[in-house]
């Protein structure tokens, strides 16, 4: 296993550095400039400078780009044009809300496409196939902002029975802070769900089909006995992996989400420093959510690779 780690380790890094490259660059090549935010309305061309000279914008894009990784890899991620503060405080001030939202997005999509994916197997007749296909297709194509406004119309304002926005951490109140996450995460969820309910699916029908589950069937053996105890086990490895690419659709979307809800974490933070061209907390957000990503996935390779030995033997 440790051979696998190592294997994996530099194609992880390389990510990590191509990523980095990536988001500095395109930033740069946005239409906009952060200067012209913070030197007002009707700035001299003096005072220009001094703010382009003092951010250090005024050098060559490569020897920015040289000297701010170089200050990653020191664990500084410098300080926002804007507010002004070390940009890794405004992250560790986010994070914990972020990976709150996530983590109830990735159980809720995780519990709802295992009830969807056992359904599609265990359900005959047409009309619950086509409710079961409908709220697929329908959770696949709704855009995340849609369903978050419907659900604040139906739940926050006819019938007010959760809040609307904001956060109360699940951890300091339990009940409370569950009203908080129950709309976002679940919107979160319902795309991801409906990937993890076709994998379930077709991996219980593969499942199924095969010499041990029908020698346990002509043993006597009850078939939700086999669904459950045989069939389901075998049928997850590969929602294991799904699950791991699908944690970087959720931080995307989490953006959205968190400026529908007004979640205070890292997209709400994204997004303001977006619109205000704060270069350094776009790239400290932007770089996080690629490390998460990339860890995650190592995280499931490591995790795929303990359950089929044949993959660390490719």
């Amino acid at each position: 296993m440790t051979g696998y780690l190592l294997r994996r380790l530099p194609s992880a890094l390389g990510v990590l550095l191509l990523a980095s490259f990536a988001i500095f660059f395109i930033l740069r090549a946005v239409p906009g400039d952060p200067v012209a935010t913070l030197a007002g309305s009707d700035p001299s061309p003096e005072t220009v400078a001094a703010i382009r000279a003092d951010l250090g914008l005024d050098r060559p894009v490569l020897a920015q780009y040289g000297t701010w990784l170089a200050d990653v890899l020191r664990g500084d991620l410098g300080r926002s044009y804007v507010i002004g503060g070390e940009v890794s405080e405004l992250l560790s001030q986010r994070i914990g809300k972020s990976v709150e939202l996530t983590i109830g997005a990735l159980v809720f999509s995780l519990a709802i496409g295992l009830v969807l994916g056992v359904l599609g197997v265990t359900v005959k007749n047409r009309a619950g196939q086509a409710v079961l296909s409908a709220i697929n297709a329908i959770s696949l194509i709704v855009p995340a902002y849609v369903s978050g406004f419907l659900l604040v119309f139906l739940f926050a304002i006819t019938w007010p029975v959760l809040p609307p926005g904001g956060h109360v951490s699940v951890l300091s109140d339990p009940q409370i802070g569950f009203q908080y996450l129950l709309m976002p995460a679940l919107v979160m969820a319902l795309p991801p769900a409906a990937i993890v309910a076709r994998y379930v699916k077709d991996g219980l029908l593969q499942a199924l089909g095969e010499d041990y589950t029908r020698t346990a069937k002509s043993l006597g053996i009850p078939h939700r006995r086999i669904l459950w105890r045989h069939a389901l086990p075998n049928a997850l490895p590969p929602v294991l992996t799904v699950l791991g690419m699908l944690v970087g659709t959720l931080l995307g979307s989490a953006v959205i989400i968190e400026a529908v809800f007004a979640w205070p974490g890292l997209g709400t933070l994204a997004e303001q420093a977006v619109t205000r061209r704060d270069y350094p907390v776009i790239q400290a957000v932007l770089l996080f959510m690629v490390a998460v990503f990339v860890i995650v996935q190592l995280l499931t390779d490591l995790a795929y690779a303990l359950i089929d030995p044949r993959v660390r033997l490719r």
